[in-house]
């Protein structure tokens, strides 16, 4: 079994859609489930399943396949660990930032927001998500008391740039970053998931702009 620091990022990106699709298995009451069906649904082969799984230990048996219940606790242990919530800070509330709040509060996933910081007056004060929004001249006092490891920055480019320069300094070990930058840090310590909402609609528009047309007569 490979150490977590071993397995690639392409396995670990795969294995939200792998409990998405586990879940609703669950939910409907099944029992097992095969590494073939498990391919079609991911898009993928049934060896790349067996290969993302054995990274992680196997989960299964070959020829009988896997038991939904083993494999759902198993990807829920891999990616919310012990179940104890990562305290989270957001930076940025406008309304980007307000959106992206709602799902931490709404779809956890492992997150606890505990403030939102912004350098707007006129949103300091104001509730977001639960929390509230406080002067980013805050944001360090902040952290050196509540100890957040997660920061959601939805902010300009410039912005995203200075502030994964000083978060790490701040105990920050994990971005998410709706900034539209591609942040690259040279801090080892600081993990970043760059969140770009628009590539998934380009990727959209040309596949319908490329796809095959029907012979017209």
């Amino acid at each position: 079994m490979a150490s977590p620091g071993k397995v690639s990022l392409p396995v670990i990106k795969r294995l939200p859609k792998y409990y998405r699709s586990i879940c609703a298995m669950a939910a409907e009451g099944r029992e097992k489930v095969s590494s073939s069906e498990l391919a079609r649904l991911m898009g993928t082969t049934a060896s790349q399943v067996r290969q993302d799984f054995n990274c992680f230990g196997g989960f299964g048996q070959q020829g009988i396949g896997y038991r939904v219940e083993v494999l759902h606790a198993e990807l829920n242990r891999l990616l919310f660990g012990d179940g104890t919530l990562l305290p989270t800070i957001l930076i940025g509330a406008g309304r980007l930032g307000t959106a992206v709040s709602s799902f931490i509060a709404r779809d956890a996933n492992g997150y606890r927001l505990i403030a939102a910081f912004d350098i707007d007056p006129a949103l300091h004060g104001r509730q977001l998500a639960g929390v509230p929004v406080r002067p980013l001249e805050e944001l360090a006092a902040f952290c050196a008391k509540h100890k957040p490891v997660v920061a959601v920055l939805c902010v300009p480019r410039h912005s995203a740039i200075d502030l994964a320069a000083m978060l790490p300094g701040l105990g920050i070990r994990g971005v998410w970053n709706f900034s539209h930058y591609d942040l690259s840090v040279p801090y080892p310590e600081l993990t970043v998931e760059n969140v770009h909402l628009g590539d998934s609609l380009m990727s959209l528009g040309y596949r319908l702009r490329n796809a095959p047309k029907d012979d017209e007569g």
